[in-house]
């Protein structure tokens, strides 16, 4: 038997990008657009599904994936990194067949279990227990297989009050763990797991990398997608890097990981950041963050000094009114690490937001982190939802400053700096 789990030849996806709707100045001519509806749609749907033979010279065409080789040995962790719009979510939607490749070949060879997306694979109406034997079966096992995994499918998931409930009634949270609790027990030979984990707490994050290692030591191969390098790091041996569809590097995942982290090209270091122009790795995500504006002391930079005055200025566009929204801030490394979190949940904060669009500023009255980089991700929550976020969309740098008010700029260690003082007392 073959050593090989998963082989991909030179894999592509693309896709047509849509145009924006007509815009009708009169009535009149609102309706013999829609007269013309149907004639349109036939054309615009050809259209989506042809494409010129050497797949150049187009310019409504992505390429999601273009020419992406690869080899996944049985039993291997192998972590997949890049920024949004990588192509990572396509290559596992691609290796779970939910989509066809453009071209390319991929031989699987075992049973694949994948958790893409919260909830994927559930039929919301029905209840978690019986979404459990529903998948069990798409997967080809039999009932009494599915029963002997039963409990400890529904004691890892942690949702034991709510096993007899529908799923359309979960939360976020609790379709996560039940949705990884299912893909991970039901004994797959591939597990393809996405950037959901971000969804659950940190308790939860832990069991499932616990979980996966466990996977993989029984012999099973893993492909985990994440912008969380700790992860990514402490998990899988080696890894590969999509950029823009293009495998841009494969290989021990401390290199893979230090090359990422140090390409300029990652991270975006200006002060004014399109976050619309960012491909959502979600595509179930609403756009609803448009721009980010950083600033300290009232200057618009990316180089802040250490105890500036920080403000974060957060444009947002919606196309309903907002009736509780809960905005989160953080913090992290480069590598992913998670250094500090501001968000409204926090301060107990409730935004109103009267209109469909407008700026959120989040001030910090003193940036107490060290020297060095930092980047930013950005949570958006309506209705205990996530509708928007953005893993590591910006990198900001904090300079050294003369914070002791001593004349020297300190050589600090650690993340963060304390103010702090010092005096003697007798005994």
């Amino acid at each position: 038997m073959s050593d090989i789990a998963i082989r991909v030849e030179n894999l592509s996806k693309r896709y047509r990008i849509g145009a924006a709707e007509e815009q009708h100045d009169t009535f009149m001519a609102t309706i013999m657009a829609q007269l013309r509806h149907p004639t349109r749609n036939l054309s615009r749907l050809r259209h989506l599904t042809r494409f010129n033979t050497n797949g150049q010279g187009e310019e409504d065409v992505l390429w999601a994936l273009k020419d992406v080789s690869f080899e996944v040995k049985r039993g291997e962790v192998v972590g997949v990194i890049g920024r949004n719009g990588a192509g990572k979510s396509t290559l596992l939607k691609l290796l779970s067949r939910i989509t066809h490749p453009s071209s390319g070949r991929i031989e699987l060879h075992g049973r694949v279990s994948s958790l893409l997306e919260v909830g994927t694979g559930f039929h919301p109406e029905l209840t978690g227990r019986e979404n459990i034997y529903l998948n069990g079966t798409i997967l080809g096992m039999r009932k009494t297989e599915i029963d002997r995994k039963f409990d400890e499918i529904v004691d890892f998931s942690g949702i034991e009050k709510f096993i007899d409930t529908p799923v359309k009634r979960y939360s976020s949270g609790m379709g996560v763990r039940l949705a990884f609790s299912v893909a991970a027990h039901l004994e797959p030979e591939i597990l393809l797991v996405d950037e959901v984990l971000a969804v659950g707490d940190i308790a939860f994050q832990r069991k499932c990398l616990g979980k996966m290692k466990y996977v993989a030591s029984e012999g099973r191969t893993v492909l985990f997608v994440s912008h969380n390098m700790g992860a990514v790091r402490n998990l899988t041996d080696t890894s590969i890097w999509l950029s823009n569809g293009i495998l841009r590097q494969e290989g021990a995942t401390i290199d893979i990981i230090n090359a990422y982290t140090n390409n300029s090209d990652i991270f975006n270091h200006s002060p004014i950041v399109d976050l619309a122009s960012i491909p959502r790795s979600d595509k179930s995500l609403r756009l609803i963050l448009t721009k980010l504006r950083v600033c300290f002391d009232g200057k618009e930079s990316m180089h802040i000094p250490m105890g500036s005055n920080v403000e974060f200025f957060l444009e947002y566009e919606s196309p309903n009114l907002l009736i509780s929204p809960v905005v989160g801030i953080g913090i992290d490394l480069p590598d992913g690490t998670r250094v500090a979190s501001m968000g409204t949940v926090l301060t107990q904060t409730v935004l109103k937001f009267p209109t469909r669009r407008g700026v959120v500023r989040c001030s910090v009255e003193e940036m107490v982190l060290n020297q060095g980089d930092y980047t930013i991700t950005l949570t958006f929550v309506e209705g205990g939802q996530i509708i928007d976020r953005l893993e590591q969309v910006c990198k900001f740098t904090v300079t050294p400053a003369d914070i002791y008010g001593n004349g020297r700029l300190p050589k600090p260690e650690g993340v963060c700096y304390l103010r702090h003082h010092w005096e003697f007392e007798s005994t």
